[in-house]
């Protein structure tokens, strides 16, 4: 070898990396300084749940999940499903060090939220933002507890908007409306954890796990907001009833002029003794509108089914073998 130290016949030299282009590395810092401050500012507000039910000897494991603080008094926003089943309650632990006991406030399955209440006060509240302002490609960060490992952030984009997730309790099934579609890692635990965009406010709760890069969020806007304000007052979330099952159909040719919109929802079940039943609607009647609202869709039937329609008497806008009728119909609670 030669005093310069040459390199052995064969050897290949070390290579330099390129420099990173001043603007790159500026753009990757940026991102860094928008996660971290995500999750500096959001880390406090989400808890890390487990979940237990009663055993014959006592209290048993029974799941686990993330949730999110609402107020500085105990409130807690989760995943209906992470603490679904009878006789449910547990501890949240925080990234402080604090283990609280909870109770369930209340859930509905239908738009898999829950509300817990812990026993301790003064905790840090998240700020609530609003999904109907994001768009396709934004950054977002979730913060949960996958596997149990509290604290754990991963970071991405909102891949798409406007999804639709299934859900069931009981016998009665529901469409959870513009779902947020996620590429950021989501793992079992994440379950009721928060979406959140680049300001680090909760966008959306994080509900499933759709495949690999494919994660779900129910969505945080007005629709959820009622049902976190009902939730905090009852207990429950009451909705109005039909009692038929139907699908989206186009609206024949012919029919389009008697309608606002190209769809309609074909009914392809009627339940017995149900209000649908007693105001004489049939399968394949084709429903156009409701007191004056065009249904479009299912989706749209779901969301004139508030509350306040309970007991009250509505008009269903039918077309039946090509005839436009009106049905008075009376909707009841769904229970």
């Amino acid at each position: 070898m030669s005093a310069g130290g040459a390199a052995p016949a064969g050897a290949t030299a070390p290579t330099t990396p390129e420099p990173v282009p001043a603007e790159e590395a500026e753009a990757l810092d940026a991102y860094s300084h928008a996660v971290t401050s995500v999750a500096e500012r959001l880390a406090p507000s989400v808890a890390n749940l487990r979940v237990m039910r009663r055993g014959r000897g006592g209290q048993v494991p029974a799941g686990a999940g993330s949730a999110v603080v609402l107020t500085p008094d105990g409130f807690l926003l989760t995943s209906a499903h992470v603490v679904a089943g009878p006789g449910r309650r547990g501890r949240a632990a925080f990234t402080d060090g604090r283990e609280l006991a909870f109770q369930i406030v209340g859930q509905d399955p239908l738009s898999d939220l829950a509300l817990l209440r812990a026993e301790s006060g003064g905790l840090r509240p998240a700020e609530l933002g609003d999904a109907g302002r994001l768009r396709v490609g934004q950054l977002v960060v979730a913060i949960g507890n996958p596997h149990g490992f509290a604290g754990s952030v991963t970071a991405g984009v909102v891949s798409a908007l406007g999804r639709s997730l299934p859900t069931r309790s009981r016998r009665a099934a529901r469409i959870i409306d513009n779902v947020v579609q996620t590429d950021a890692a989501l793992n079992p635990g994440n379950s009721g954890g928060a979406l959140a965009d680049s300001r680090g406010r909760v966008v959306g709760i994080n509900t499933a796990v759709a495949g690999v890069g494919l994660g779900l969020a129910v969505p945080i806007n007005a629709a959820t907001q009622r049902v976190i304000a009902q939730l905090m007052s009852d207990g429950r979330v009451r909705r109005a009833y039909l009692g038929m099952a139907g699908g989206p159909r186009p609206l024949p040719p012919q029919a389009r002029e008697l309608a606002a919109a190209d769809t309609c929802v074909e009914v392809v079940e009627v339940m017995r003794d149900s209000p649908a039943e007693r105001a004489g609607l049939r399968p394949e009647d084709l429903i156009l509108e409701v007191d004056g609202a065009p249904v479009a869709g299912v989706e749209d039937l779901q969301r004139l089914m508030v509350a306040e329609r309970i007991g009250r008497r509505v008009i269903l806008r039918v077309l039946r073998s090509g005839e436009l009728r009106e049905l008075p119909l009376v909707p009841g609670e769904l229970s």
